[in-house]
């Protein structure tokens, strides 16, 4: 962004903006489609399902695989945020990452191409879900 822009306010989307816009079209789209979407741990089960269901030759993510990653993957993230604290940071899409509360960092696009390309064994909500679990004593 170059001083011009600053001065006649022509501020570039951030990293950010573009995760939360992502986010909003992507549960919306999701909603309208029959899944749901509301930001709860019971919602990355229908993540999943949708995995399964879009991720053939004639399913929706082969259509625009780029755009839904992305989308599904700011979803994971913000709803990683919202479940167990933490903030985004990372410089563009594929490495885009949550740092949550207790310092783990996670890549949210990196575990969506994961479940594309693998299928059921790299489920989205028990990578979810092992986020929230406490840590094991060792006594």
């Amino acid at each position: 962004m170059s001083i011009l822009d600053n001065l006649f306010g022509k501020k570039k989307p951030s990293l950010e903006d573009d995760i939360h816009s992502a986010c909003e079209w992507v549960v919306n789209a999701l909603n309208v489609s029959g899944y749901n979407a509301d930001y709860s741990l019971e919602s990355m089960k229908e993540i999943d399902r949708f995995f399964d269901e879009q991720s053939g030759e004639g399913g929706i993510i082969s259509r625009n695989r780029g755009q839904i990653i992305f989308a599904l993957s700011s979803y994971i993230g913000e709803t990683v945020i919202r479940l167990y604290g933490g903030k985004w940071s990372g410089s563009d899409e594929i490495n885009m990452s949550v740092e949550l509360s207790n310092g783990t960092i996670i890549f949210p696009t990196q575990r969506a191409m994961k479940r594309y390309q693998n299928g059921p064994e790299d489920s989205i909500y028990a990578y979810v879900y092992v986020l929230g679990a406490p840590a094991e004593s060792h006594t």
